[in-house]
């Protein structure tokens, strides 16, 4: 959930070498993180598990991302600030519910199942390593591009702390790793979420700067 991976600003068709095939690797993509959302989201709140909701909720704004970048392949810059202001004041709503949920179940939940966190944890892992390395080949590319890229594979950075925290779990018998790692994913929401917030609206107030000096 860096910036960076929320930032990016859909390349432009001249850009792009192949834009036939990163139109179709952003569906395969957006598939995937929608797929994945579904299957972490239900696992989450069957498990117990916090971190797993939260980064269900990473899969969702990541579904969202590739869905605008389709979308707004070609539009107007106001456009694309529009659709990336209301994707992080989604992020930012997600970040809260997920800290709000965090100190609730500081003295109200229970321990999250394990097991079930490691093997959606591994599952997720696989389907963020799988989206990274079809975009590998779009990694040199501008910094759109790249940035793209780099968002799945700090996704799968994610993945390995929600496992990492289901093995805290399973080892301690306590909720609490689960609560640092859902922590720290909705703080990272919330951080990305008010940096897109900012560009977007620069580039809003930018383009009308433009528009008015026609």
């Amino acid at each position: 959930m860096s910036a960076h991976c929320c930032e990016h600003e859909t390349p432009k068709p001249a850009q792009i070498a192949n834009l036939t095939r990163y139109r179709r690797v952003l569906w395969i993509a957006l598939a995937v993180n929608a797929a994945m959302f579904a299957v972490e989201l239900s696992a989450g709140f069957t498990s117990g598990s916090l971190s797993l909701i939260a980064d269900a909720i990473d899969f969702a704004g990541d579904a969202l991302n590739y869905g605008v970048s389709l979308a707004v392949l070609a539009s107007a810059m106001a456009w694309r600030a529009r659709a990336a202001m209301l994707k992080a004041v989604s992020m930012m709503g997600f970040g809260v519910y997920v800290l709000g949920q965090a100190i609730w179940s500081i003295w109200n939940g229970g321990t999250p199942d394990a097991p079930t966190m490691g093997v959606v944890a591994l599952m997720a892992l696989v389907a963020n390593v799988g989206v990274a390395w079809m975009l590998y080949a779009f990694r040199e590319g501008d910094a759109n591009m790249r940035s793209v890229w780099l968002c799945s594979r700090n996704d799968a950075i994610g993945n390995v702390a929600v496992f990492l925290a289901a093995l805290g779990v399973f080892g301690t018998g306590k909720a609490w790793p689960d609560l640092i790692v859902a922590s720290l994913m909705a703080v990272l929401a919330l951080h990305a979420g008010w940096q897109v917030l900012r560009q977007a609206r620069g580039e809003l107030q930018a383009d009308d700067h433009h528009g008015h000096a026609h």
